[in-house]
Parts: C-alpha cells; sequence; structure tokens
C-alpha cells in the first residue's frame, strides 16, 4: 500500500525535483548557433524554358539545391528574369518579364515560394505595342518604400534601353506610379540596385559594350556618376542579369550569366567598390537564366539543449507539445502514452545544423515537421524538402521561454492554434506571442 508523504515533506520533494531538472538542463549540451541562420531563396528562368520558373534555395548563397522544377507558369506570355521579393505582409512576390515586345510587366503571389498564383499584369504605359519592356528588378528602400525597376526602349528589341521605376502605391503591391525615369543614360538594361547608408548603388549592362558597370548616386532619380566602367572588375564582356545579395559577415556577392556561353557566374565584395575574381556557379551554370536571391534569416542564436526534451505550452502551461495520430498538438499528459508522445529528441537541424530538429523517442524515424504550414510527425524521407520543413532555428521566447522559427519560412513560428501546431506568420500580438512561446524541460518521459 502507498502511503502519502506528509505535507510538509512535499515541498521539499517538489524543489527537489526542480533542482534536479535544472542540473539536468544545465549540464546538457546545446545546438547553438553563433547568430541569425541565413537561407536563400533563389527564382529562375532557364535555358530549355522562358514559360517556366523554377525555385531554388540555399544555406550558404552558393551550393543550391532545386525546390521545385516549373513551380509557376503564367496565364500567357513569357516568365523571363523573374525577381523575388518578402514583402511586410509575409508573402512572397516575384515581377517578370512578360514578353520580348510590349509594354507590360507580370506579378505573383506565394505564401510557400513552392506554389504560385497569377495576380495581374501591369501595363507601365511607356512602349507601346513596338516596344519593349524587360528584366523588371524589386527595390525597397530604406524608408520601407517599394519600387520596381525596369527597362525600357521605345523602339523593340533593338533599340536604346533605359531603365525606369515605378512606385507601389497601395500596401498590397496592387496600384502602382507612372514610370519614372531614373536618369541614367541610353543605352543600359538589367539595373539592380541596393542601398547602403545614404548611397543607392546600380549594377547594370552597358548594352553597347556588354560589359556590367556600375554607377552611384544620393537619389533614385540621380544624378549618377559611374563609378565601375568597361572592364573594372576584370569580369570580361558578355555578362548581363546583375543580382546582388548580401552575407552575413557584411560581405556582398553579385551574380551575373554569361549569356553567351551559357555559364553562370558570382564574385565578392566587401565594399562594393572592388571584387573579386569571378567563381562559376556549380550545379546552375548552363541551366539557370537571369535570377535573383533573396536572403532571409532564422532564429537569433539562442542555444537548445539537446538530448530528449519535453516542450510546455507557455501561456498554457498544463499542456506540452506531442504528438497524437501523427498530427502535432499541445494537450495534457498524464498518461504514460502521452508522455512518450510529448517527448522528443532535440539533434541539430536536418537542413541546418545550426538550428534544431525534433525527432520523436517513441517513433525514432519521425521528426516534427510542417506541410502546409501544419505540424505532423512524418517519417524522415532523406530529402532536401523534408529536411528544411523539419529544421527550426530557436529565439528568445516572444513571450517567455524559447520561440521556434521555421528554417525553410523565416518569419513563421511554431505555434499552437486552438490546441493545433501550426507554424504561422508571425503577429505583432500577445496572443501570437504566447501562442509560440514554449519552455523546454526535462523529458516527460
Amino acid at each position: 500500500m502507498r502511503h502519502p508523504l506528509p505535507r510538509a515533506v512535499r515541498p521539499a520533494r517538489r524543489l527537489a525535483l526542480l533542482i534536479a531538472t535544472l542540473a539536468v538542463l544545465s549540464s546538457s549540451p546545446v545546438a547553438s548557433a553563433a547568430g541569425p541562420v541565413p537561407h536563400y531563396v533563389m527564382t529562375a528562368f532557364t535555358n530549355s524554358s522562358e514559360s517556366n520558373m523554377h525555385v531554388y534555395d540555399s544555406a550558404n548563397a552558393t551550393t543550391f539545391s532545386q525546390v521545385r522544377a516549373n513551380a509557376y507558369t503564367p496565364p500567357s506570355g513569357l516568365i523571363r528574369d523573374p525577381s523575388v521579393l518578402r514583402h511586410t505582409d509575409g508573402y512572397y512576390y516575384i515581377v517578370h518579364t512578360t514578353n520580348w515586345t510590349g509594354d507590360t510587366i507580370g506579378f505573383a503571389r506565394s505564401a510557400d515560394y513552392v506554389n504560385w498564383t497569377f495576380l495581374r499584369t501591369v501595363r507601365v504605359g511607356l512602349n507601346g505595342a513596338t516596344g519593349s519592356t524587360w528584366a523588371p528588378e524589386w527595390f525597397r528602400d530604406s524608408d520601407g518604400s517599394v519600387h520596381v525597376v525596369f527597362s525600357a526602349s521605345t523602339t523593340g528589341t533593338a533599340g536604346q534601353f533605359r531603365p525606369y521605376r515605378i512606385t507601389a502605391t497601395s500596401a498590397d503591391l496592387s496600384t502602382w506610379s507612372s514610370p519614372v525615369a531614373l536618369g541614367i543614360p541610353a543605352n543600359f538594361i538589367d539595373s539592380f540596385l541596393v542601398k547602403v547608408g545614404g548611397t543607392y548603388h546600380n549594377f547594370l549592362k552597358n548594352e553597347t559594350t556588354k560589359y556590367i558597370e556600375h554607377a552611384t548616386a544620393t537619389s533614385l532619380s540621380g544624378p549618377w556618376t559611374f563609378v565601375g566602367t568597361g572592364d573594372w572588375a576584370g569580369w570580361g564582356a558578355g555578362l548581363e542579369g546583375p543580382a546582388l545579395v548580401r552575407l552575413p559577415d557584411g560581405r556582398w556577392r553579385i551574380y551575373f550569366d554569361q549569356y553567351g556561353q551559357r555559364r553562370y557566374f558570382y564574385a565578392d565584395s566587401a565594399n562594393l567598390s572592388s571584387f573579386g575574381a569571378k567563381t562559376e556557379l556549380s550545379g546552375l551554370s548552363g541551366t539557370a537564366r537571369h535570377f535573383t536571391v533573396l536572403r532571409e534569416d532564422s532564429g537569433d542564436g539562442t542555444a537548445v539543449p539537446t538530448g530528449a526534451r519535453s516542450l510546455r505550452s507557455v501561456n498554457l502551461p498544463d499542456r506540452h507539445v506531442r504528438h497524437r495520430d501523427n498530427l502535432g498538438y499541445v494537450e495534457p499528459v498524464g498518461d504514460l502514452q502521452a508522455r512518450r508522445d510529448a517527448t522528443f529528441t532535440v539533434v541539430p537541424g536536418l537542413a541546418n545544423a545550426a538550428c534544431v530538429s525534433l525527432r520523436s523517442v517513441n517513433f525514432p524515424d519521425r521528426y516534427l515537421r510542417h506541410y502546409a504550414f501544419r505540424v505532423r510527425l512524418d517519417t524522415g524521407t532523406g530529402d532536401a524538402a523534408f529536411a528544411r520543413d523539419a529544421t527550426f532555428c530557436a529565439r528568445a521566447g516572444l513571450a517567455g521561454g524559447m520561440s521556434f522559427e521555421s528554417y525553410s519560412h523565416p518569419g513563421r513560428f511554431l505555434r499552437h492554434q486552438n490546441h493545433e501546431l501550426r507554424v504561422d506568420w508571425r503577429t505583432s500580438d500577445a496572443v501570437f506571442a504566447g501562442d509560440a512561446s514554449f519552455t523546454v524541460t526535462a523529458p516527460l518521459a
């Protein structure tokens, strides 16, 4: 027969259990990151098709793997030069060239950068039916304004191209200003803009000499000063489609297409004034054409204890993360089966070891992952898509404890809603913060 403990003993035992739990956590190894973990999304058309967009991603901005071939085909026309942006509403947007001639550009949107929906074709009102509108590129200024910079000729493909910009006049990017000339002389195409401090940097192709050149200004409308002309970087001629991304260490990487030889290259710079030699982009050279790369960061470097662990909800502290019928929930875990279902082995992230993955203890071939943003317990397939969806990067808890940001979709967090686990776009309200915060505890089983 089991005898109850005297009341005076119970608090002492609870304190001893608490101290033991803290000791386990403090002495356990942790999965750590030096800071936010980068993830790079790339949209491109290919040498084999001007009508289908392909999506790739990378952990290091060098080695890209295909997320989806033929990820988007517009209702009509082409999809050359697709440029990708993550907007403040959490959606990914592309803008692209719609045809060799004409005065339109196309827009599409995606929640997950895999499945895309046509939005609209915008007539920029410049060229008429005989002109050409090419290579639209997103540019978000430091004041938050969103622009599309494109190259246009009023006399068609053989004409003198100049760069113009339109500016979003609505928060949902559905309405746009009239075109405004950037102030760059003819004959230049493929403008790609970045801003550092108060200086705008414009990397663009001299259509006469076929070199990528570099101009700077203190205003989007100029005047522009060319600071790198001819073969200033030593990359040679016959290049187009420059696109830049900033790396976590502060360096810049420029990508460009050596279209005549069907080869793709990149080069790095510490200051945008001088670049290193061009390096061929392994795996994409010969396949991809005129792409852009979007860097996003997940987590903040918060360390997560590894090994067997359980996750308790911060705002529903009587509930833990558990799997049931291969779906994720936060629920009370009273019996042994529930405690086993609420125990996971924290391991280095399947897609990036600076983050973590959560492997089931009682089904050790299965991991928590999101699928269509619902969290499931699925058997590891070994493919890159599964690895990305099963990888989470920790942050200091939005409402205490820790929060877990999706590696594959930065800005989306592991959270419970109606007790179901999801990966949802972060909102600023206190409810979301509580739903997305968890305490990592000693294992329940």
